[in-house]
């Protein structure tokens, strides 16, 4: 089988034989391919892999060595990441020099959010042959993206959106434009990969006649071992993956902790990820965004300055740090489809409160390896918050379970082979 991968980022693994810097965004690619070269004798795969890179890259191509008995056929396309709102005609021509190269049996598409998904799957131009797979939903976030906002605050703009033109509103605007692209793409495939409720419900309302395939995410392989222990983490320490754009519900979590404080003084918020809030430096201020403005707001306004921190971008083994460190982890998101930052939180044992959004439901049972709350219900949250502080019991309960259900909605050989299953299928 001949399977041409088209990624969202440059793989660690190809970024580092090429001396360039590279993301761990997307981490379970990686640990996906990790297990394609570890059985590479056994699935018979030939794999190429399209990723986008810098203009100064150009439009690479050739062929790497991964591991000791697989070779890769690398191409790299030039795109602009940071408006995938605007779909660029080019690309086509790119992706058909890519797939005249190749020759790909199958069009393996991960991910619908960037133009790149909608022009390789123009070019290829086989239905029968193409699966996309789904992670994030453009359309389904453009709708809950200001995640109960006050509506002054959907409608303001610092000089930071003026400049760059990505007030709140821009911003949702933009996911709306991203929509139109995956809902052509999502048309043009033959083959949906999933592994929620929600993403099979909102992929049918685009294409009926799309065969579904369940195929759950292989995580990063750093979160498959140690685990979680109350007796390890700081007391009341909480953990956010990261809180900086309104669909993530930081300001959720800042609204509930007031409620938190009264009972539990000491409690305290980590936030990974892009620090939209701080304003050390003229640099800093200037970029201020409306959202980071109004956390802020809520940050002075409940006197929480003291009670949260935040941590910029970390790497795995410091977001596997934070997780083993936390009392619990938090997912206060307006909508996910299956968060790999849960997974892995489940993964270690950490206990979890999550907003009973989207595919959530799919990956944590309420009340039996964490707790699920109504999502925007602020109280709600804080009342899960104070659950996990003071019940140990169904800590370790929690912990236990949690532990179990990850590996088996994550389980590297079950998703491996299950992937191989549906090439199969798909050429059958």
């Amino acid at each position: 089988m001949k399977i041409l991968w088209v990624c969202n980022i440059m793989l660690p693994v190809i970024a580092k034989q090429l001396g360039v810097p590279y993301s761990n965004r997307e981490g379970w690619l990686s640990g996906l391919l990790e297990r394609t070269i570890q059985e590479q004798g056994w699935n018979r795969i030939e794999l190429g892999i399209a990723f986008p890179v810098d203009a100064e890259m150009g439009d690479m191509q050739q062929t790497m060595q991964l591991g000791d008995s697989m070779s890769c056929r690398c191409y790299g396309f030039t795109e602009d990441l940071g408006t995938p709102e605007i779909y660029d005609e080019t690309l086509e021509p790119r992706f058909w020099e890519i797939l005249q190269d190749y020759e790909p049996d199958i069009l393996h598409v991960f991910g619908t959010e960037f133009p790149h998904a909608l022009a390789a799957v123009r070019a290829f131009g086989k239905p029968e042959r193409t699966l996309i797979g789904i992670q994030g939903l453009c359309g389904a976030y453009a709708e809950k993206y200001m995640a109960d906002l006050p509506m002054k605050v959907q409608r303001q703009a610092t000089l930071r959106d003026r400049i760059r033109q990505d007030s709140l509103k821009q911003q949702q605007k933009k996911f709306r434009k991203r929509a139109l692209h995956e809902k052509e793409a999502i048309l043009l495939a033959g083959h949906i990969a999933g592994r929620t409720d929600f993403d099979r419900e909102e992929t049918a309302k685009i294409n009926p006649s799309a065969q579904y395939h369940y195929l759950g995410e292989t995580l990063r392989g750093i979160f498959y071992h140690d685990r979680w222990k109350r007796s390890a983490c700081e007391p009341h320490r909480i953990f956010l993956s990261q809180g900086y754009y309104p669909l993530k519900g930081f300001h959720y979590l800042l609204r509930a902790l007031p409620k938190v404080l009264e009972q539990f003084p000491d409690t305290h918020v980590y936030v990974a990820g892009n620090n939209v809030i701080n304003v050390d430096t003229l640099q800093d201020r200037l970029k201020l965004s409306a959202y980071g403005k109004y956390l802020r707001k809520l940050i002075r306004d409940r006197d929480l300055a003291d009670n949260v921190t935040m941590l910029g971008i970390l790497d795995a083994e410091q977001m596997k740090e934070q997780y083993l460190r936390c009392h619990l982890y938090v997912l206060p998101s307006a909508l996910e489809n299956s968060p790999n930052s849960l997974g892995e939180a489940m993964l270690l044992g950490v206990p979890c409160v999550a907003a009973n959004v989207g595919g959530v439901h799919n990956l944590m049972t309420d009340g039996g390896d964490g707790l699920l709350y109504p999502p925007g219900d602020v109280d709600a949250l804080a009342d899960g918050i104070m659950e996990i502080f003071t019940k140990e019991a169904i800590v370790e309960r929690f912990s236990d379970n949690a532990r179990k259900h990850a590996r088996v909605n994550h389980d590297a050989n079950q998703n491996y082979y299950r992937l191989i299953h549906i090439y199969r299928e798909m050429l059958s």
